[in-house]
């Protein structure tokens, strides 16, 4: 048994933070998973939604499996362009503006430029104003400074940029020697990047799965409908690889696998559930049970949307959601274990 190299998975996931894709601008990351598949031998088509299904064949043509994860992020949209030349934004996710205060960003136009900035509060310097502190982080009061010479409205235009422009945030991503790795957008590119490398070893490997096995690299999460579609009807198990939620009242941990039992759309399968726990008794595997409060993932949309499925959710842990993340190789690591022996276990 020859698990995927973590320190692989772990450059792979710095590469794929890397590649802006807010929800709704999501090609170019797309456009990189299905060349690393094609690299690799792996066949794709893209929904039109723009979302990535990969099929690896198995034993059992009757059964499938599908396992999904999402590349599109959080990120913005241009709402208005101030009179001084700033920018005010839209939100695109599920978070709030003091997690992105002070972040530098990239606005991109509809015809690819590309220009940079700075997310700040109007009511930044404090030589200048005496609220700074107490302002409310709102859509009002945040704005983005971008870095050229522009101090109206109408030179902010004549660079291309205009309402509906998209905003991406810096990733910021590190690997420290230690095992953590720090980034926005490990929610959910760490759990992508495990998926590929998982399929990269069944490839390399001439691994025959048991059952056909769709692999789904969603990309409108977080907004709610990624993984809602392109269910076979010969699909039984439909397993989300999602980030673990940590906080106050939260067993999940940066260095185990989470399983998650319950979000905001309520239980997941309980035979899936105690089936994942049971693999990872057996093989080893450090996990963590939990229920996700304010949460709900792909395979919840697929639930939603009325398909006849067993939906389960697992994935690393993640300190920090929707703000600056990191987790640990421990959980990347066990996370992959989880899954591949999932991957090859029975119905």
């Amino acid at each position: 048994m020859v698990y995927p190299d973590t320190k692989e998975t772990v450059q792979l996931i710095k590469e794929l933070v890397s590649i802006p894709s807010p929800s709704g601008n999501t090609d170019k990351v797309i456009t990189y998973v299905e060349n690393f598949l094609l690299e690799h031998g792996v066949e794709t088509k893209r929904n039109r939604k723009g979302g990535l299904i990969a099929v690896l064949p198995g034993k059992d043509n009757n059964n499938h499996r599908m396992l999904t994860a999402h590349v599109d992020t959080l990120g913005a949209m241009v709402k208005e362009i101030k009179p001084s030349g700033r920018l005010k934004l839209d939100l695109i996710g599920g978070f709030k503006y003091n997690s992105v205060e002070g972040e530098y960003c990239e606005i991109e136009t509809s015809a690819g430029e590309k220009f940079t900035g700075t997310i700040l509060m109007h009511q930044t310097s404090v030589h200048v104003y005496k609220d700074a502190g107490k302002a409310e982080r709102n859509q009002d009061n945040m704005e983005v400074r971008i870095d050229e010479k522009v101090h109206s409205a109408e030179e902010i235009r004549s660079l291309g940029i205009e309402v509906g422009d998209f905003v991406s945030f810096d990733p910021r991503a590190e690997v420290l020697d230690n095992g953590y790795i720090k980034s926005r957008h490990l929610d959910d590119k760490a759990s992508v990047g495990i998926l590929l490398q998982l399929i990269r070893q069944i490839k390399m490997n001439n691994i025959e799965l048991p059952y056909t096995t769709h692999f789904l690299i969603s990309n409108n999460e977080e907004i709610g409908y990624g993984g809602n579609s392109n269910i076979t009807p010969e699909t039984v198990e439909y397993l989300a690889v999602d980030m673990g939620a940590m906080g106050d009242g939260q067993s999940t941990d940066e260095y185990t696998v989470s399983i998650c039992v319950k979000d905001a759309s309520g239980p997941y399968n309980y035979g899936l559930r105690k089936k994942l726990v049971q693999l990872a008794k057996d093989n080893g595997i450090d996990y963590k049970l939990d229920i996700y409060p304010y949460y709900g993932s792909d395979a919840s949309a697929a639930i939603r949307s009325g398909h006849d499925i067993v939906h389960g959710l697992v994935g690393p842990g993640i300190d920090s959601s929707h703000a600056f993340e990191r987790t640990h190789t421990d959980s990347i690591d066990n996370t992959t274990k989880l899954l591949y022996h999932y991957l090859l276990s029975a119905i």
